[in-house]
């Protein structure tokens, strides 16, 4: 088989299968799991590790935290966060960040 064909083939598929994320409203949520997944490489180890619990819904960063230092420290950095998760993200995918 030609690699030209080959690599045409690969990137129909690839836009076959962005097209069908987007008809079944999956693409933000892909990305919403992208952004959690690279939690610890826009924050750091040490807010990793100190986040129990990390979700999207409604545009609202969702952060539960096991330390109540760490919280009040991301509280004052609220609007770093926001901008850091939406670079990531490549769009705005939240507004606001919601401290448990």
């Amino acid at each position: 088989m030609d690699d030209r064909k080959r690599s045409s083939e690969n990137q129909e598929i690839g836009k076959v299968i962005d097209r069908m994320l987007k008809a079944y409203g999956l693409d933000g949520k892909m990305k919403e799991m992208d952004v959690i997944n690279a939690w610890e490489e826009m924050m750091g180890k040490a807010v990793a590790t100190r986040t129990d619990n990390i979700f999207i819904k409604n545009n609202v960063l969702h952060l539960k935290l096991n330390s109540s230092v760490m919280r009040d420290e991301l509280l004052f950095g609220k609007q770093v966060i926001i901008e850091r998760v939406n670079q990531k993200a490549g769009f705005q995918i939240i507004n606001d960040v919601w401290f448990q």
